[in-house]
């Protein structure tokens, strides 16, 4: 597990699990793991990365031993992207409150935007292996 990186995600928003499924069509490494945040696993790495602070809004991602929130994790994310994915790194040049008030504005209005599933996301038999039990 040393070389995946863990997703931790809101597993009934719609838009979240469209980001997850858009991830693992960009890893065809298959680096990223995923895991919702609703889940028993997901709470764990919460509390072992000190992040229980956050809510179902942020978008978490651990690599390397560090925990990075909202757009870090975000912007991190398409480091590790097919495609030119990477080129939004350029965005941290800005100041991370400014681009984390434009993430927590886009998160309060998601459900609303792309609606919420009452359960979070059953993963496929082909991508079963990139979820965390």
């Amino acid at each position: 597990m040393d070389n995946h990186h863990i997703i931790i995600f809101d597993g009934v928003c719609n838009f979240c699990n469209g980001t997850v499924n858009f991830i693992i069509k960009r890893d065809p490494k298959g680096i990223f793991s995923f895991t919702p945040m609703q889940s028993e696993i997901g709470q764990e790495l919460i509390q072992k990365y000190h992040t229980s602070k956050v809510g179902t809004d942020t978008f978490l991602l651990i690599k390397n031993g560090n925990c990075y929130e909202r757009t870090d994790a975000a912007l991190e994310v398409t480091r590790d992207l097919t495609g030119f994915w990477y080129l939004f790194r350029a965005l941290k040049i800005l100041p991370r409150p400014i681009r984390d008030y434009f993430y927590r504005l886009f998160a309060r209005n998601r459900y609303t935007l792309f609606g919420k599933r009452e359960s979070c996301m059953i993963p496929t038999p082909d991508i079963r292996n990139r979820f965390l039990e």
